[in-house]
Protein backbone atom coordinates (compact mmCIF):
# COMPACT_ATOMS: atom_id res chain seq x y z
CA UNK A 1 0.00 0.00 0.00
CA UNK A 2 1.19 3.19 -1.04
CA UNK A 3 1.52 6.54 1.28
CA UNK A 4 1.04 8.98 -1.20
CA UNK A 5 4.09 10.05 -0.04
CA UNK A 6 7.30 10.58 -2.41
CA UNK A 7 10.53 8.95 -0.85
CA UNK A 8 13.42 10.99 0.09
CA UNK A 9 16.18 11.52 -2.00
CA UNK A 10 19.05 8.78 -1.29
CA UNK A 11 22.42 9.33 -0.77
CA UNK A 12 23.60 9.60 -4.54
CA UNK A 13 20.65 11.94 -5.85
CA UNK A 14 21.69 14.35 -3.11
CA UNK A 15 24.96 14.13 -3.93
CA UNK A 16 23.76 14.94 -7.54
CA UNK A 17 21.76 17.73 -6.39
CA UNK A 18 24.89 19.49 -4.80
CA UNK A 19 26.88 18.93 -8.01
CA UNK A 20 24.22 20.09 -10.05
CA UNK A 21 23.54 23.23 -8.02
CA UNK A 22 27.50 24.10 -7.63
CA UNK A 23 27.38 23.39 -3.91
CA UNK A 24 24.14 25.66 -3.68
CA UNK A 25 25.32 28.63 -6.18
CA UNK A 26 22.01 27.75 -8.05
CA UNK A 27 20.07 28.17 -5.09
CA UNK A 28 20.79 32.05 -4.93
CA UNK A 29 17.54 34.12 -5.79
CA UNK A 30 18.83 36.24 -8.58
CA UNK A 31 20.40 35.20 -11.51
CA UNK A 32 21.89 31.95 -10.33
CA UNK A 33 23.16 31.04 -13.99
CA UNK A 34 25.07 34.16 -13.79
CA UNK A 35 26.56 33.12 -10.68
CA UNK A 36 27.49 30.05 -12.28
CA UNK A 37 28.74 31.41 -15.06
CA UNK A 38 31.38 33.23 -12.73
CA UNK A 39 31.97 29.68 -10.60
CA UNK A 40 33.15 28.68 -14.50
CA UNK A 41 35.49 31.28 -15.25
CA UNK A 42 37.24 31.49 -11.06
CA UNK A 43 37.56 27.70 -11.19
CA UNK A 44 38.88 28.43 -14.81
CA UNK A 45 41.62 30.98 -14.12
CA UNK A 46 42.63 29.10 -11.04
CA UNK A 47 43.56 25.79 -12.72
CA UNK A 48 45.13 27.44 -15.87
CA UNK A 49 48.18 28.78 -12.95
CA UNK A 50 47.94 25.00 -12.48
CA UNK A 51 48.62 24.03 -15.80
CA UNK A 52 47.51 25.10 -18.99
CA UNK A 53 46.04 21.46 -19.49
CA UNK A 54 43.61 21.33 -16.32
CA UNK A 55 40.79 23.78 -17.90
CA UNK A 56 40.92 21.41 -20.89
CA UNK A 57 40.52 18.37 -18.72
CA UNK A 58 38.27 20.23 -15.92
CA UNK A 59 35.84 21.07 -18.68
CA UNK A 60 35.22 17.96 -20.03
CA UNK A 61 35.05 16.71 -16.47
CA UNK A 62 32.05 19.50 -15.45
CA UNK A 63 29.98 18.90 -18.73
CA UNK A 64 30.14 15.22 -17.79
CA UNK A 65 28.99 15.98 -14.25
CA UNK A 66 26.62 18.56 -15.19
CA UNK A 67 25.08 15.64 -17.68
CA UNK A 68 24.60 13.38 -14.81
CA UNK A 69 23.71 15.61 -12.02
CA UNK A 70 21.38 17.86 -14.56
CA UNK A 71 19.42 14.67 -15.37
CA UNK A 72 18.72 13.56 -11.80
CA UNK A 73 17.82 16.52 -10.53
CA UNK A 74 15.87 17.21 -13.20
CA UNK A 75 13.77 13.79 -12.09
CA UNK A 76 14.16 14.30 -8.92
CA UNK A 77 12.55 17.72 -8.95
CA UNK A 78 10.15 17.32 -11.66
CA UNK A 79 11.01 19.73 -14.02
CA UNK A 80 12.59 20.46 -17.41
CA UNK A 81 15.94 21.93 -16.57
CA UNK A 82 15.26 23.22 -13.17
CA UNK A 83 16.78 27.19 -12.27
CA UNK A 84 18.95 25.77 -9.47
CA UNK A 85 20.80 23.38 -11.89
CA UNK A 86 24.12 25.88 -13.14
CA UNK A 87 26.60 22.71 -13.25
CA UNK A 88 25.68 23.59 -17.19
CA UNK A 89 26.88 27.27 -17.04
CA UNK A 90 30.41 26.54 -15.13
CA UNK A 91 30.73 23.45 -18.02
CA UNK A 92 29.70 26.29 -21.18
CA UNK A 93 31.91 29.13 -19.35
CA UNK A 94 34.53 27.22 -18.69
CA UNK A 95 34.66 26.03 -22.74
CA UNK A 96 34.37 29.61 -23.97
CA UNK A 97 37.73 29.97 -22.61
CA UNK A 98 39.31 27.46 -23.32
CA UNK A 99 43.13 28.60 -24.43
CA UNK A 100 42.79 32.04 -23.73
CA UNK A 101 45.61 33.30 -21.21
CA UNK A 102 43.40 34.40 -17.68
CA UNK A 103 44.01 37.74 -18.29
CA UNK A 104 41.28 40.27 -16.80
CA UNK A 105 40.41 41.43 -20.32
CA UNK A 106 40.03 37.83 -21.63
CA UNK A 107 38.22 36.53 -18.87
CA UNK A 108 35.52 39.56 -18.92
CA UNK A 109 34.82 39.26 -22.45
CA UNK A 110 34.76 35.25 -22.55
CA UNK A 111 32.15 36.18 -19.31
CA UNK A 112 30.21 38.57 -21.34
CA UNK A 113 30.07 36.83 -24.49
CA UNK A 114 28.99 33.31 -22.67
CA UNK A 115 26.20 34.93 -20.48
CA UNK A 116 24.72 36.29 -23.65
CA UNK A 117 24.70 33.72 -25.50
CA UNK A 118 22.86 32.04 -22.70
CA UNK A 119 20.42 34.36 -22.20
CA UNK A 120 19.87 34.67 -26.61
CA UNK A 121 19.58 31.16 -26.24
CA UNK A 122 20.55 30.52 -29.94
CA UNK A 123 20.88 27.12 -29.78
CA UNK A 124 17.37 26.47 -28.04
CA UNK A 125 16.85 23.48 -29.90
CA UNK A 126 19.49 21.61 -28.06
CA UNK A 127 17.39 22.05 -24.72
CA UNK A 128 14.86 19.27 -26.69
CA UNK A 129 17.33 16.43 -25.94
CA UNK A 130 16.75 13.82 -23.47
CA UNK A 131 17.69 14.10 -19.73
CA UNK A 132 20.79 16.11 -18.54
CA UNK A 133 21.67 16.40 -22.89
CA UNK A 134 19.01 19.00 -22.76
CA UNK A 135 19.91 20.90 -19.83
CA UNK A 136 23.75 20.99 -21.08
CA UNK A 137 23.84 21.19 -24.47
CA UNK A 138 22.69 24.36 -25.37
CA UNK A 139 25.34 25.87 -22.40
CA UNK A 140 27.96 23.65 -24.14
CA UNK A 141 27.24 25.24 -27.68
CA UNK A 142 26.91 28.65 -26.43
CA UNK A 143 30.17 27.88 -24.87
CA UNK A 144 31.34 26.95 -28.45
CA UNK A 145 30.00 30.12 -29.82
CA UNK A 146 31.69 32.23 -27.46
CA UNK A 147 35.24 30.27 -27.64
CA UNK A 148 34.86 31.11 -31.41
CA UNK A 149 34.25 34.82 -31.11
CA UNK A 150 36.50 35.31 -28.16
CA UNK A 151 39.52 33.68 -30.96
CA UNK A 152 38.57 35.77 -33.09
CA UNK A 153 38.81 38.41 -30.91
CA UNK A 154 42.69 37.73 -29.78
CA UNK A 155 43.44 36.82 -32.94
CA UNK A 156 42.12 40.27 -34.59
CA UNK A 157 44.37 41.93 -31.69
CA UNK A 158 40.94 43.33 -29.73
CA UNK A 159 42.18 41.05 -26.99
Amino acid sequence: MSSGRTPAPGFSQKIALQVASVGGVGKIPIAPGTAGSLVGVLLYAALYFAGPVWPFVATLAAAALAVWSGGVAERMLGRKDPQVVVADEVAGQMLCLLGAAPAPAHLLAGFFLFRALDIIKPFRRAEKLPGGWGIVADDLLAGAGGWVLLAAARAMGWL
